[in-house]
């Protein structure tokens, strides 16, 4: 194993400690198709190195594997996220997660998480489409006091356009794969969004909550004054 100060050498993997200099936050460890043993090692090499971890797209298998190494790992099954805590997280400012529907959520939850684990205050406005106006309507005033808000929707995608036609803050669109057969996993809400005349929206692709929650934290501790 080999340790050149700006990536960790463990022949399958590369673990790039060095992230944390240049843009602010440590690496991320995509969990999908990773096995169990890779995944211990990735954990126990940062764990050395006394960082939070966190690890997307979990399975429960990989959390129970996990878990009979690391006693303080905590796996958030909706969002299908890790985390390894070892430092405290310092949580300022405000992020708004909207879901059009409730099959939505697994989504905002990686955002969502994803967000507070970087440090970021997240509030949840889930269930709010625009198939009942009146459901956003009763919430807006409330979101609009976010310094950034994560509109995350599937079927025809339409919830980040309304909000974002409705307030002066960044709004980060999530299109979901969640739809009848005509949505093609996410790509009609994906359409609708980059094709929105609602400006300053900006769209992350489909399903993906991780990009979401990590770009709306830079945003959000900007905004807030962070060092």
């Amino acid at each position: 194993m080999k340790d050149k100060n700006k990536y960790i050498d463990i022949d399958f993997a590369k673990l790039d400690i060095d992230r944390e200099k240049r843009r602010g936050y440590n690496e991320a460890i995509f969990c999908e198709c990773k096995t169990n043993e890779q995944l211990i090692k990735i954990f126990s090499e940062l764990k050395k190195r006394n960082k939070n971890i966190i690890g997307t797209r979990a399975s429960f298998e990989q959390y129970q594997a996990l878990k009979n190494k690391f006693d303080n790992i905590n796996y958030h099954k909706e969002g299908r996220i890790l985390t390894l805590i070892q430092n405290e997280i310092k949580k300022i400012g405000e992020i708004a997660v909207c879901t059009g529907g409730i099959g939505d959520i697994p989504i905002a939850e990686e955002a969502a998480i994803t967000a507070e684990f970087f440090g970021s205050n997240v509030k949840r406005y889930y269930d709010i489409g625009i198939s009942a106006m009146h459901r956003l309507l009763d919430k807006i005033d409330e979101i609009k006091k976010a310094n950034v808000i994560i509109a995350v929707a599937g079927m025809e995608g339409a919830l980040g356009s309304i909000i974002t036609g409705l307030v002066d803050i960044p709004v980060i669109a999530v299109p979901t794969s969640v739809g009848y057969g005509s949505s093609f996993n996410g790509l009609s809400a994906l359409l609708t969004m980059l094709n929105s005349c609602a400006e300053g929206m900006t769209v992350v692709n489909i399903d993906n909550g991780f990009n979401a929650g990590y770009s709306a934290n830079q945003i959000n501790r900007k905004i807030s004054g962070a060092k």
